[in-house]
């Protein structure tokens, strides 16, 4: 999976959506395994500054001291009536959750398999199925604040699995149980591979590419009406941050093209050539505001200013290529991620914070882990137990919640701290559920192999999903 992490993800994120190569179903297969197939980045966040910040540190810890498995979800149930029968074979599997989204009282539970499950937080059941068509496989969610709907990407058993399509849906609709009340987006567009779709919540736009055309489209999210179009074949990449995005044509020999426009119009505020080592890779070109990030193969991170000219380098024994990076806007810092462990940066390329335990679990960055809030002061993460928790129950993460300018763990759920067991039922969560076969997990169990986390911050709950398609609710 390829990983860019300047935004899960909720709340203000970007997430690009990428049509896959080819008909990878092969029969039953789901073509959700090619992993190369999806982009997805973490949270970017533009978020006001905030007066009550300290206070918001400060009680910290008093909001996820208490955190206990209160509610079990289960997004597999081969024996619902009210499912659009039949699903693809492998639609009727137990596969892991890869995605959680939850907004207005419904949590979204997306699987591997390509089944998404909509629960409601008011009844604690499951609402109804997001697969609307019985051939219809979900690659991606996107919460739309703006006019709060769900979006789905989504690709077709007929249509070889190779074209994205995207459709809106109304919470409001969801919560009575109406999914194919929705309507579909950019239907206009020929979204086959290497076509995309990313939605950027801070700028509210969506960015097409048509790569039957060679054609970027820009959207407007609040009401998706197309405000203009890049036709450039020169066009590498597009990277994009709070009212600019940057366009990185093809490479020359002795550089790279660089231009900045204007998100709001596609207005050309400069462009620029950034010299480079010749015959060395890229590793990385990042924007951020007017800060440019450039490394390549053994060589300094440069960092230029894009207004005054000034540039600067980081000895690459210092900083050495991440597999990711989160941008916080608010702080004017980055988040790098290397090896299962975070830090935090500034644009002075020094190191502002190591974090003090924090061992992330999963080796490859998994964007679906790790939650940042929207005053970016908390990092969430689903990581390494400590040694005597991992002796008491030794395939057992722990959920880590750590602030992002100090580097203290500021609170953690494991199996020792979370003890009280939901109803107090013999170490079980014996939650309802529609699914007749009713699956009980305790607490360390719920705790392995987290596949996805997320932080419902109106609700003060953490959301995390398993490789058994179940969801697990931790509330106080």
């Amino acid at each position: 999976m390829r990983l860019r992490m300047d935004e899960r993800r909720h709340g203000g994120c970007r997430r690009r959506i990428v049509a896959t190569k080819s008909d990878t179903t092969n029969g039953d297969k789901n073509p959700n395994i090619n992993t190369n197939s999806v982009i997805k980045k973490l949270q970017s966040r533009e978020v006001s500054s905030k007066p009550h910040r300290a206070f918001v540190a400060a009680t910290a810890p008093h909001r996820f001291q208490n955190m206990r498995l209160t509610h079990q979800f289960d997004t597999h149930d081969s024996k619902d009536r009210s499912s659009p029968k039949p699903f693809l074979p492998f639609l009727m599997k137990r596969t892991k959750i890869v995605e959680i989204v939850a907004a207005k009282n419904v949590v979204f539970g997306l699987a591997h398999s390509g089944l998404c499950a909509a629960f409601s937080r008011e009844t604690n059941e499951r609402i109804c199925f997001m697969n609307v068509s019985p051939d219809e496989v979900i690659r991606s969610l996107f919460y739309n604040k703006n006019n709060e709907s769900l979006i789905t990407v989504s690709v077709y058993a007929s249509e070889n699995f190779s074209s994205l399509k995207c459709r809106s849906t109304r919470i409001e609709y969801i919560k009575r149980a109406e999914p194919d009340a929705g309507f579909p987006l950019f239907q206009s567009e020929s979204l086959k591979w290497p076509g995309f779709v990313e939605f950027d919540d801070v700028n509210a736009k969506v960015l097409t590419y048509s790569a039957q055309d060679s054609i970027y489209k820009i959207f407007d999210l609040k009401n998706y009406t197309m405000l203009y179009s890049i036709s450039d074949r020169n066009v590498q990449e597009i990277k994009i941050s709070p009212g600019i995005m940057l366009l990185i044509l093809n490479r020359a020999s002795g550089h790279i093209p660089l231009k900045i426009i204007s998100i709001e119009d596609g207005t050309v505020l400069k462009a620029f050539n950034h010299l480079l080592h010749r015959n060395k890779k890229v590793d990385f070109i990042e924007q951020f505001n007017e800060k440019l990030l450039v490394k390549q193969e053994n060589e300094n991170l440069q960092i230029l200013d894009v207004r005054s000219s000034e540039l600067m380098e980081v000895n690459k024994t210092q900083f050495m290529t991440p597999s990711a990076f989160i941008f916080l806007y608010e702080n004017q810092l980055f988040l790098t991620f290397r090896n299962r462990t975070v830090s935090v940066w500034n644009f002075r390329g020094e190191l502002v914070t190591s974090f003090e335990d924090h061992l992330l679990w999963h080796p490859d960055c998994n964007t679906n882990n790790i939650y940042i809030t929207s005053d970016q002061d908390l990092i969430i993460s689903y990581c390494k137990a400590d040694s005597e928790d991992q002796w008491m129950e030794p395939n057992a993460g722990s959920i880590n919640v750590s602030h992002i300018l100090t580097g203290k763990c500021v609170a953690k759920i494991n199996a020792a701290n979370c003890s009280t067991k939901v109803d107090d039922c013999n170490n079980t969560c014996s939650c309802k559920h529609t699914d007749s076969s009713q699956i009980t997990s305790s607490v360390a169990e719920a705790l392995e192999d987290i596949t996805a986390l997320f932080y419902d911050e109106d609700r003060n709950e953490i959301y995390t999903g398993n490789r058994h398609g179940l969801v697990h609710v931790w509330s106080n």
